[in-house]
């Protein structure tokens, strides 16, 4: 236990103190715990190339392809079109609840970051015409786009967890979306009345020009086009889980219901729909999808890099001793592995790495007690990896410069806003392992 919290340690130190990558502070401290946790000299190395492998296996298709996706639905106009068209919908009295819905749909497909750089001018679009506070209106979309990058497939944290504690992708899901909605509304526009009076003046750096709306894509198109991937798992869900009667039909539904396939079709349809139907030529689209690969190819090594962690704590034989005193500390396991990810969020600042990381630890333990359900803790350590974003966080930074607000401000704003959603998702966690 004093080798992992050395190794921990010195994880926190080298990214946030040291500044070093987070993927190779990763590679660092994968091999510093072999060497310390006895491993053979010769064995290090395969060791931590396993763990890179079987990590990034299952998740590259899915973390490219969704990455893709989500590029173009922000080149081609789609998400300013689902955008207009809810801000019509609902109204300028409820415009507030018309960019949750938003906030929430676009960030399914998209990453945090990039959802965040193409909402933010959303925001201050309707923020400058209708003369409404920044903070009251924006902060609610935010808290959309973050319950989507710690909750719900297909972003990186939540799809890693899945495969590292077998869960089932649909299943996971539908009950981050069941958490969604309640953590999305308490900390968003309930929380957001106590900002009204908040100083913020954005920069007019940030005021984007619209596309035409002849260039935009029709609405049906929009929708469809970026839920695809939700759409999706959740009829395949549907089906396995009402009709269990093996034979070609089923063979064929879990086929087109798994993650990876589910992304190449979304993608698949976006291209002809985004992108051929918009006059958008194969060699634009193609840009475009190695700029979105690139946007994300520090997130896959972080993530290889936390898969080679893991590789050598089982390797060493020390996971299962975590396993069996996390066991015999008798703590509700949800709310351990919700701890652990939130310790390890305040210290470190990534979400993504926080998850990741005390997945790791906890691992064994979910794969050997059947009692856990996995699907339960993807969602627990994922609201744990949001809690208390503070000055070691990118997003903390983000909304600081971004809506041109004091330090102090930003952690009465943003970091209680990322801490209710973890809070309320623990507590959803909680309340669904009663009944499932």
């Amino acid at each position: 236990m004093l080798v992992i919290l050395i190794c921990i340690v010195l994880l926190i130190l080298l990214v946030s103190w040291a500044k070093v990558n987070p993927f190779l502070a990763f590679l660092m401290v994968s091999i510093t715990a072999g060497l310390l946790l006895g491993i053979p000299l010769t064995k290090i190395t395969a060791s931590v190339q396993k763990g890179l492998g079987d990590t990034l296996g299952p998740l590259a298709i899915i973390i490219c392809l969704g990455a893709m996706l989500g590029k173009l639905v922000a080149t081609s106009g789609a998400a300013q079109k689902i955008a207009e068209v809810l801000v019509n919908l609902f109204g300028v009295k409820h415009i507030q609840l018309a960019l949750v819905a938003v906030g929430f749909i676009i960030g399914i497909p998209l990453f945090y970051n990039t959802g965040f750089v193409l909402m933010v001018p959303l925001i201050f679009s309707v923020v400058y015409k209708y003369k409404l506070p920044a903070v009251y209106i924006g902060l609610p979309m935010l808290s959309a786009l973050s319950v989507t990058h710690g909750f719900l497939p297909p972003h990186p944290s939540p799809t890693t967890l899945v495969g590292m504690f077998h869960a089932d992708m649909g299943t996971t899901l539908l009950y981050g979306l069941a958490l969604a909605i309640p953590a999305i509304i308490l900390a968003g526009p309930v929380f957001a009345q106590t900002l009204k009076k908040m100083p913020s003046a954005p920069l007019d750096t940030f005021r984007s020009e619209d596309m035409p709306a002849d260039k935009l894509p029709g609405t049906a198109t929009s929708f469809l086009t970026a839920l695809l991937p939700v759409i999706l798992l959740m009829a395949s869900t549907f089906y396995l889980n009402s009709n269990k009667t093996p034979g070609r039909m089923h063979d064929i539904i879990t086929f087109l219901g798994d993650a990876p396939i589910v992304m190449l079709i979304s993608l698949l349809v976006a291209t002809f729909t985004l992108g051929l139907r918009q006059k958008k030529t194969m060699t634009a689209l193609g840009g475009i999808y190695t700029d979105a690969v690139k946007d994300i190819s520090m997130i896959l090594l972080i993530i290889a890099g936390a898969g080679a962690f893991k590789q050598v704590l089982v390797d060493s034989g020390i996971n299962n001793e975590i396993t069996s005193l996390l066991q015999s500390s008798h703590m509700q396991p949800l709310v351990l592995g919700w701890l652990l990810a939130a310790i390890i969020r305040i210290s470190l600042g990534s979400a993504t790495v926080a998850g990741l990381t005390a997945a790791g630890i906890v691992s064994t333990m979910v794969l050997k007690d059947p009692t856990i359900n996995p699907n339960l803790m993807v969602l627990s350590i994922g609201a744990g990896s949001l809690a208390c974003s503070h000055v070691n966080d990118g997003g903390f930074w983000l909304f600081k410069e971004y809506f041109n607000l004091s330090i102090k401000n930003t952690f009465l704003s943003w970091t209680v806003m990322e801490t209710l959603v973890a809070l309320i998702g623990l507590g959803g966690v909680l309340i669904l392992n009663m009944f499932v």
